[in-house]
Order: structure tokens, then sequence, then C-alpha cells
């Protein structure tokens, strides 16, 4: 039996889960028309199963059909952005104000 992976639209982030269960997310927040990444996690017991790269191309596809650009504060988005062309058409750099809303209202 093989297992079921499917990545959901919760709210502020998007959830991977593995037979329905939550195995990592990614968190963002949404400013003037960009959709901000900020904080990706996978579950230590998940680890090195794809289940990242499934989860980030999945929630920057959304991104792009919810008609929003992409910001990245994660760096583990950030990273999954240097190996792909694929959403440089949407992708912006970390703004002064970004950055500023991101400090005030996450950043712990």
């Amino acid at each position: 039996m093989s297992e079921q992976i499917a990545v959901r639209k919760a709210e502020g982030r998007f959830e991977v889960t593995v037979d329905e269960a939550v195995a990592g997310f990614t968190e963002f927040f949404e400013l003037e028309g960009k959709r901000v990444f900020f904080h990706t996690e996978i579950g230590e017991e998940w680890g090195g199963r794809g289940l990242g790269k499934i989860l980030a191309s999945n929630a920057l596809d959304q991104t792009r059909a919810d008609g929003l650009r992409i910001v990245a504060i994660c760096p583990f988005i950030k990273g999954f952005l240097s190996k792909t062309d694929a959403y440089d058409d949407i992708v912006d750099p970390v703004s002064h104000e970004i950055a500023a809303f991101y400090k005030a209202n996450y950043q712990v």
C-alpha cells in the first residue's frame, strides 16, 4: 500500500501530509500582493523523503495560481528557488517594508 502525500493550504501556511498526518509546513503572510514565506519545517521523522520539495513546489504553484508574487525570507524556500528558474517571473526581493513588517509581527 502506498502512502498518500498531499499539500493543503491552511490559515497562514501550507502543510504537507502523509496519510493525513502533518509532516511539515511552510508559513507565510500576505502583504501588498505578495506572499512572504518566512519559515519552513519538515518533521525529523519525515526527513530525506523529498517532502520539502513537494511542499515548496505546491506552495509556490498555488501562489502563482492565486495571482500573488513570492518573497522568500525562509532559507529553505530561498534555497529551493535558487535551484529552479520556474518562478523567476514572480519572485521579488525582501523590501525594507516587508522586513520591518516581518520583524514587528512574526520574528521572535
